[in-house]
């Protein structure tokens, strides 16, 4: 008897928790206060991407293109490699 109790007490604790989270979750009033919350983050977005400086491009012709005239590749061999460590 004891055991169908808490059996019960536990689902309908279970229960009770989700039907308020939904509650809460699609009221009118927490909507409303996650649509202003939005609406002000965007706000403060736009007022702080005003106030950023705007730096100077300095990074032209920083790239020097080298023309290899060697293209001999060295060869590794990994099982080599490993006996040649353990000597």
């Amino acid at each position: 008897m004891i055991k169908e109790i808490k059996y019960f007490f536990f689902t309908f604790v279970i229960f009770l928790f989700i039907f308020l989270t939904g509650k809460f979750y699609f009221s009118d009033t927490n909507k409303k206060n996650s649509y202003r919350a939005l609406s002000n983050i965007d706000n403060k977005i736009d007022k702080f991407s005003k106030k950023l400086p705007i730096l100077e491009d300095d990074t032209k012709n920083i790239i020097e293109y080298v023309e290899k005239s060697n293209n001999t590749k060295k060869r590794f061999n990994f099982w080599k490699l490993l006996n040649s460590n353990e000597e």
